[in-house]
């Protein structure tokens, strides 16, 4: 039997084939954590709180509250309250972030273990993603492994001029508006346009140890080179990022620094200063435990587990379906 066809104007956006495995995914994730003893937790969506961030901008609504870009800052007042092991299976929203990969509304998966380090972090990501996917296990590679790799240079020691150098090298093409002065920039460019394609090609791949000026939330650690890194990781496959996590930072004075410096830098870029997310300072104040947290894109995921080329086929409902330019 041929399957219904629907008009456009109330048809999902995905099959029903694809929601169907959204549902056997979301049922082997949850059977993955609560066999680790996990709680599921939810948090709110909507708050007149938010994490500055200096690439992702919130959705503000009409009486100044924030849709939340990850559930992160409740999730971390929960541990600090006494939570052991939590995940989250929730919607989070970032205005702007339209395309293939990209939705302003979609689901993140994200948890958080008291007593784990970075490398726990990374071994319980990667037996997760064995787990939804029945991959290999995944590589492990240093950012600067990733850098020398495929450009031969190193990302932590190169001068500004030598990463521009690396990017003329490698014809990448440099937009008018890039702040040529700041290294994270070049950095960024770079890992973008030539080192992420390359990751994870035969199997998922976890980069780890990024330049300690892109710690953001992670703690920093120095390194027997003689130059410091932030314990931060990404999972990558085919190219593509699923997941981001840190061994987090549990100091509120550094916590509030890095806020303040990304409010600075937002100001600088002509955009407006978000407000500091006081309650979760005050729950670092109060002690936040050792933990690794992961944040994990699911829809991405699906899109593996099914073979789907857009984000629109394995979202029941895209936010602006078949309008991807």
């Amino acid at each position: 039997m041929n399957p219904p066809s629907y008009s456009r104007d109330f048809a999902p956006s995905a099959s029903l084939m694809a929601i169907e495995q959204r549902d056997t995914l979301l049922r082997t994730l949850r059977d993955f954590f609560h066999a680790r003893n996990f709680v599921e937790v939810d948090t709110p969506l909507l708050s007149n709180e938010i994490i500055p961030e200096l690439h992702i901008e919130p959705i503000r609504s009409e009486d100044g509250s924030f849709l939340q870009a990850s559930p992160e800052l409740h999730m971390k007042r929960l541990l600090a309250a006494g939570a052991r092991a939590i995940f989250q299976i929730t919607r989070s929203f970032r205005a702007g972030e339209r395309g293939q990969m990209h939705n302003p509304e979609f689901t993140i998966v994200e948890w958080y273990r008291v007593g784990d380090d970075m490398r726990a972090g990374i071994d319980l990501l990667d037996k997760l993603t064995q787990s939804l996917l029945g991959t290999l296990p995944a590589a492990r590679t240093t950012y600067a492994e990733a850098f020398q790799r495929t450009l031969n240079i190193c990302p932590h020691r190169a001068t500004i001029d030598e990463l521009s150098a690396a990017a003329k090298c490698a014809g990448v093409d440099v937009s008018t508006n890039m702040n040529r002065s700041h290294r994270d920039e070049w950095l960024n460019l770079l890992l973008a346009t030539r080192v992420e394609p390359q990751l994870g090609s035969d199997r998922p791949e976890i980069v780890y140890h990024y330049p300690a000026s892109q710690a953001s939330l992670a703690k920093i650690v120095a390194t027997d080179a003689g130059y410091d890194v932030a314990e931060r990781f990404e999972l990558y496959y085919h190219g593509i990022e699923l997941a981001n996590g840190f061994h987090e930072l549990t100091g509120a004075a550094e916590q509030r620094r890095r806020f303040e410096a990304v409010n600075a830098a937002r100001v600088a870029d002509r955009r407006r200063a978000l407000p500091i997310p006081e309650s979760l300072l005050a729950a670092l104040e109060h002690g936040l435990p050792n933990c690794t947290g992961v944040a994990f894109g699911f829809d991405r995921l699906v899109m593996f587990a099914t073979g789907a080329r857009s984000i629109d086929d394995v979202m029941t409902f895209s936010s602006y379906h078949g309008n991807i330019e």
